[in-house]
């Protein structure tokens, strides 16, 4: 099918959309010659013109007016189903044999002009993703051997390296070799403040390189770089149906046959039993099809909620799926990770302590042995406390030994093999845990400094080396992270926009989460979790609230992102796991997004509300009038195809919210 149906301005299937533009222009040049078919019947008929003009400017209406939704009729019914354009078409035929060609005229002229109006409506909603597809350049200008070589992107390779000057976008994702500049991120993040770039800086494909020329190495081909999988999900989000969709999809063809049952009894009920004659009672029939036929609750879902789509992705948000757009109306309770989250996720190491067992010097070791030995064991772990150990290891130079046989014990600790021993590093859980039956020398002294540095806030863990013969407190590391400028600003608009509870959930240690909770004024705290606590948790939060929503970086928080009703995901413009997991996605890594994609759900979801009232209010007073006062096919006309123009430009409404 190449067009849409009248009824939902929808283009079926994924047409391009210079395609789509062209079968609008077309269905548009349509409506305009079944109004100047009808107006010259009408006019014809006034002025006394012969029958032969009359009836021809009518036939002119009827087959451009009658055209898309025939033919969308014969394909449904070929399926076998039956759509709305059906009761359109034989309303129309039905006031055409009863006399009334005019009132068939105008009801297919207002039917297409709906059909034009929504498919313009719907396109402006996805206007989002074709900027998207545009602002990505077709070539690049690759370095060879000294030399610019201009290349489309498909044939540019990882490890290439592509200059951009003033003014250009972006072809690729990459790291910036030399140069330095301002890179407006704004298509991608909706960061509004161009980002700095400098050699080692991450940089985007489709972003726009604003002030110096930069030569970028390649980290990603085409299709698997930011952008291009920024549209994919953009299109997927697009196809997926929010769940008032799916259930009005899957009434609407019970409702369909309802209406032409009702049709049948209003045309043979009152003919048969009451005697009525048969031209007013086949007439107001009619009327009563056209009233009760439900377009404007059809157009009424997709409307709004692709339009939200698209305003969403324009402020850094991106929803992937109208059912999450719903859902998230309804969130009252939001669960926050701590790490990445609420904290800038900058982790730094802070303290290098060595325990001093008052043993002789040469049986101690340095805080850089210590800390080499922890790099060591640290270097085979992602987690953000590793890699501030080892990045603390290289900006001292110190040299870092060989590790061998790691393991790790998630949201407690991780051991391997250096120098012939077993170096252990851990939250007292992790000891608790892996080496309860051990005698572990200096354990008490160990635990006490632990326990002053979380004090002050601090991520603090015990570093302790095994052998054959003993097991022994080396020292300990302490860490620190930044808590979010905006995360504060954050919690108190969440709480302005409704949302009851707020809670943190964290494998951090209970002082430094609650060091953290204190300071921005959240709920609820539980620290030293696992991931399964994670989600034991969020379970009890569902059990108590009518929608629950987790926000993490989606890298160690993917249980719990699953099981929340809602899962928002940390992503930046790079982060996969965020990209792939959640249902949202801060693509600019800006919390202060989070009331925004939540004031956006509930408008949403308001606006649903208003065109459901709309829709379902307008076929009910006419069909009330109809049966009671009589009201003429025209007025239906009007009533029936006004409301869904009307709901399509209050759907349309939400592309202007900000928030």
């Amino acid at each position: 099918m190449e067009t849409a149906s009248p009824s939902t301005g929808l283009v079926a299937g994924q047409a391009e959309p210079s395609v789509e533009r062209s079968v609008l222009r077309r269905q548009a040049a349509f409506v305009v010659l079944t109004f100047l078919g009808m107006f010259g019947g009408l006019l014809g008929g006034w002025l006394g013109a012969p029958p032969t003009f009359v009836w021809a400017c009518y036939a002119v209406a009827y087959v451009f007016g009658g055209w898309y939704g025939l033919k969308n009729s014969i394909e449904t019914l070929r399926e076998p189903a039956i759509e709305i354009d059906l009761l359109m078409i034989l309303a129309a035929l039905g006031a055409l044999f009863i006399g009334a060609p005019f009132e068939g005229a105008m009801l297919l002229f207002l039917f297409s002009l709906s059909g034009v109006l929504e498919g313009y409506a719907i396109g402006r909603s996805r206007t989002a993703i074709r900027s998207l597809i545009e602002m990505r350049p077709d070539s690049a200008r690759i370095l060879r051997d000294g030399r610019e070589v201009t290349v489309p992107i498909d044939d540019v390779e990882v490890g290439d390296v592509f200059v951009v000057r003033p003014g250009d976008r972006l072809p690729l994702d990459g790291v910036v070799e030399s140069g330095e500049s301002t890179v407006d991120q704004a298509s991608l993040t909706g960061e509004s403040v161009p980002a700095p770039k400098e050699p080692g800086d991450e940089v985007f494909g489709g972003t726009i390189n604003e002030t110096g020329s930069l030569e970028v190495r390649v980290t990603r081909e085409a299709h698997e770089s930011s952008i291009a999988r920024l549209i994919h999900m953009v299109e997927t989000a697009q196809s997926k149906r929010a769940p008032t969709q799916q259930l009005i999809d899957r009434y609407e063809q019970p409702y369909v046959l309802s209406v032409f049952a009702m049709t049948a009894v209003a045309i043979a009920l009152p003919i048969a039993l009451l005697g009525h004659p048969f031209e007013p009672t086949f007439y107001r029939a009619m009327t009563l099809m056209v009233a009760a036929s439900p377009c404007a609750v059809i157009i009424s879902t997709p409307a709004a909620v692709l339009s939200a789509i698209s305003a969403g992705g324009r402020q850094g948000v991106l929803f992937k799926g109208g059912e999450h757009i719903e859902t998230a109306g309804y969130v009252d309770a939001v669960a926050f990770d701590k790490t990445g989250t609420l904290t800038e996720g900058n982790t730094q190491l802070t303290d290098v302590g060595v325990l001093r067992d008052g043993t002789t010097p040469d049986d101690q070791v340095t805080e850089d042995e210590l800390l080499a030995l922890a790099a060591a064991v640290q270097s085979r772990s992602e987690h953000h406390l590793a890699e501030a150990t080892v990045d603390a290891a290289v900006d001292r130079s110190l040299e870092v030994p060989a590790a061998t046989g790691f393991t790790s014990a998630v949201g407690r600790g991780v051991r391997a093999t250096v120098d012939g021993a077993v170096v252990h590093i851990g939250n007292p859980r992790y000891f608790e845990s892996e080496m309860p039956q051990r005698s572990i020398d200096g354990l008490t002294p160990g635990l006490e400094a632990i326990r002053e540095l979380e004090a002050a806030g601090k991520t603090s863990v015990l570093v302790v080396r095994e052998t054959q013969d003993r097991s022994e407190v080396l020292g300990w590391l302490a860490f620190t992270d930044t808590i979010r400028a905006d995360a504060a600003e954050t919690i108190e608009a969440l709480r302005a926009r409704g949302v009851e509870r707020i809670v943190m959930l964290t494998g951090d240690n209970r002082r430094v989460a609650q060091y953290v909770a204190d300071q921005l004024g959240i709920d609820e705290v539980h620290a030293e979790l696992l991931p399964e606590e994670k989600v034991e948790l969020i379970e009890r939060l569902q059990e108590r609230y009518t929608a629950v929503a987790m926000v993490g970086d989606g890298v160690n928080d993917a249980p719990a992102l699953a099981t929340a009703d809602v899962s928002v995901g940390m992503g930046g413009a790079g982060t996969d796991v965020a990209l792939e997991t959640a249902d949202i996605v801060l693509m600019s890594d800006r919390l202060d997004r989070l009331p925004y994609a939540f004031a956006l759900s509930r408008e949403t979801r308001r606006t649903l509300y208003i065109n459901f009232a709309i829709a379902f209010g307008a076929i009910a007073i006419m069909v009330v009038a109809i049966l009671t006062a009589g009201i003429p096919l025209p007025v239906a006309v009007v009533g029936h195809e006004g409301s869904t123009v009307l709901v399509s430009l209050i759907g349309l409404r939400l592309l202007r919210f900000d928030g």
